[in-house]
């Protein structure tokens, strides 16, 4: 199958003959027909396949011209990173189309925000929490929205935006066109869709967890962070072989702490991001990292949910993904639009039961690949990493019994006084001879007389 199959308009071929596309992905091909014919959607297929795209080639192609001043078309994304690029994903296909894009997102000025809303346009990318902001503000109106999308629905929930999700549906108009695509499929994706959603039609190019092919997958046994420091190292001076490489990390403080370790080594070569670092220092990473001025960039599973940078040879998994749906976001970084891709997954003995539950939902098992000789095996040990000491037989340690009570002593003399409200107030009046009229001079003479 073509694009030509797809019965697009004219704007819209010669927008994906620009950016060189002739052939729809599976999930492309599969959603067209269903979306445009306005029904809810749901999709899985697995990630970097093109979810974008198949919802906006049906939504762009019945989006017809319009000058009214409010959105017709709101899609939820879970980051800001992600609304950047969706925004720019959908300005590629509008090349030839007379539209209005805008995102928006926390972090950042709401009131120039509250502007580029006023100014009237069509297609609305934005995050759940900056959004309900604007509705609240009475700026943004959603009363003319025909088509929800709602893209990476798991990690929204992931990050708790239930409850603002669940909002915004009730600030939207009922009759509208539900989407919703996503990689895996959890229990509270599922919930969401029996509870909003009317008769969905499913799309599922693949199991929920199955790997994309195109990626060769290997893990490591390694026995703490310093050695794994030490077999990255190694493997990263391999400049001819991991030319782009995308190193995931659990959370901040590790991002932090890998990117110290490997700066003494790569400099200019890395770059990191994370929830603590500024909008502006994050988008800078990527487009460093996307352009090829960076090779190597950390990140954590948040961060880099969704985005979709080109040519990424190997996703390192630093630390394995304690729930195993990220795993399979992490790992499809690479081998993306069906190129070979490399995933690399480093683990410790806590970190055995996290990589059996990931075979587990893949249905295969990652082969093994023993640690080069060259590579250092550390003993130094992290502060997580230390056992903690549980002193059980300490002499000193009182039992209930023996624990001293409640501390008691008497109070002293000008702490007994007791509380006479008003009457207090009387008597002091009459010992220091206060007047009855404050700060009226003529009165106070007066009486004095």
């Amino acid at each position: 199958m073509t694009f030509q199959d797809l019965n697009l308009n004219t704007a819209l071929f010669n927008a994906l003959d620009d950016l060189g596309f002739t052939t729809p992905t599976p999930i492309q091909a599969e959603a067209f027909n269903v979306v445009s014919s306005g029904r809810d959607v749901v999709g899985i297929a697995q990630t970097g396949t093109g979810k974008t795209f198949a919802y906006m080639l049906p939504i762009l192609k019945n989006l017809k011209f319009s000058k009214q001043e409010n959105p017709r078309v709101l899609i939820l994304v879970p980051t800001r990173e992600l609304v950047v690029q969706v925004v720019e994903e959908i300005e590629k296909l509008s090349k030839y189309i007379n539209n209005r894009v805008l995102g928006v997102y926390g972090g950042t000025n709401i009131n120039t925000q509250k502007q580029a809303i006023a100014q009237g346009l069509d297609i609305l990318v934005a995050t759940p929490g900056r959004l309900y902001d604007l509705a609240l503000s009475r700026v943004l109106q959603l009363k003319s929205i025909q088509k929800l999308v709602i893209d990476e629905v798991d990690v929204m929930l992931d990050l708790g935006f239930r409850h603002q999700l669940i909002n915004i549906f009730d600030l939207l108009p009922e009759r509208r066109q539900n989407i919703m695509f996503s990689a895996t499929m959890t229990q509270d994706v599922d919930e969401l869709i029996t509870d909003f959603f009317k008769n969905p039609e499913r799309i599922s190019i693949a199991v929920s967890g199955t790997p994309l092919n195109n990626i060769s997958q290997n893990k490591y046994n390694v026995p703490n962070f310093y050695t794994k420091v030490n077999l990255l190292v190694h493997l990263l001076n391999d400049i001819e072989t991991f030319n782009k490489v995308l190193i995931f990390v659990a959370y901040k403080r590790m991002a932090d702490r890998l990117f110290e370790k490997l700066d003494e080594h790569f400099k200019e070569e890395l770059c990191v991001i994370h929830s603590n670092k500024t909008q502006n220092y994050r988008l800078r990473s990527i487009e460093q990292f996307r352009e090829g001025h960076n090779r190597i960039l950390i990140a954590t599973d948040v961060m880099a949910r969704g985005l979709d940078i080109d040519n990424v040879s190997h996703v390192i998994n630093f630390d394995t993904p304690i729930y195993p749906e990220n795993y399979m976001h992490r790992i499809g970084r690479t081998g993306r639009a069906e190129r070979k891709g490399t995933a690399l997954v480093f683990s410790t003995e806590k970190e055995q039961e996290a990589i059996e539950n990931i075979e587990t939902l893949m249905n295969m098992e990652i082969p093994l690949v023993e640690i080069p000789e060259i590579v250092e095996i550390s003993t130094e040990l992290i502060e997580e990493e230390r056992p903690q000491i549980r002193e059980r037989n300490n002499p000193t340690k009182r039992t209930d019994e023996d624990a001293p009570g409640p501390a008691f002593h008497e109070k002293k003399d000008k702490n007994r006084k007791e509380n006479l409200g008003g009457k207090y107030r009387r008597e002091i009046a009459k010992k220091y001879k206060k007047p009855k009229t404050r700060g009226d001079k003529n009165a106070n003479r007066r009486k004095k007389r």
